[in-house]
């Protein structure tokens, strides 16, 4: 489906000009990891020797998709992400690893095409929070796109969100606990105790997202989904 026929979820595709090492990143080290969409029906095919997938959604500056790469050798990472100058950075940090793709382009677009039951972990971290009561239906965490993180999740898998925006901690589980009436338990929330989601885990790496919401005073929560 074409982002012509589909709300948009994200704002710009590009910040400030790319310096150097960035613009070179991305006209160098891009192409090789560029996610080639028509595998998603055989995610297999895209590392063969892998036995697990992860997806971020909007990865930003890429910090968090290269640390977990960097740290689980084992498993494929795909980042998606249209903001031009985050995939840049994204390309410059995991240029020697093997196992990242990255799709320039709405998360939205790798969810439609992957097949059932491929994705071990997914990740939604500090999405666009579209503030104004008029822009919330562009928010990632809705019934549409909870259904396809329900569909390309295996049971068991994780699925993580992190925001420092309290109103939409409150809709993420406002929508979830909706989609559980509707479908059956299907994410369930994984916090036993307050500590379990004001406290980032241990193997939950920080973003610069996160560290400008602590340096504005802002109090991330860290959520996690386990997929029934």
């Amino acid at each position: 489906m074409t982002e012509e026929k589909r709300r948009l979820i994200y704002g710009r595709r590009q910040g400030r000009p790319l310096k150097a090492g960035a613009r070179e990143a991305f006209e160098t080290v891009l192409p090789a990891l560029a996610l080639d969409i028509a595998r998603l029906s055989a995610p297999e095919t895209l590392f063969p020797d892998l036995p697990r997938l992860a997806l971020e959604i909007g990865f930003g500056g890429g910090e968090h998709l290269a640390a977990q790469a960097a740290a689980h050798p084992d498993t494929g990472f795909i980042g998606a992400e249209p903001f031009l100058n985050g995939v840049a950075k994204l390309a410059a940090l995991v240029k020697d690893l093997p196992n990242v793709a990255i799709h320039h382009g709405d998360a939205r677009d790798v969810l439609d095409a992957l097949a059932d039951a491929s994705l071990d972990k997914a990740y939604l971290l500090f999405p666009d929070p579209w503030h104004k009561l008029r822009h919330n239906k562009r928010r990632f965490v809705s019934q549409k796109n909870l259904a396809q993180l329900a569909r390309t999740l295996k049971p068991g898998a994780i699925f993580r969100v992190a925001s420092d925006i309290p109103d939409y901690v409150r809709w993420t589980l406002v929508e979830i606990a909706a989609f559980n009436r509707a479908h059956g338990e299907t994410f369930i929330w994984q916090a036993r105790k307050p500590e379990d989601w004001r406290i980032r885990p241990a193997d939950w790496p920080g973003t610069r997202y996160e560290a400008k919401a602590l340096v504005a005073g802002r109090v991330p929560a860290y959520l996690e989904f386990r997929r029934a």
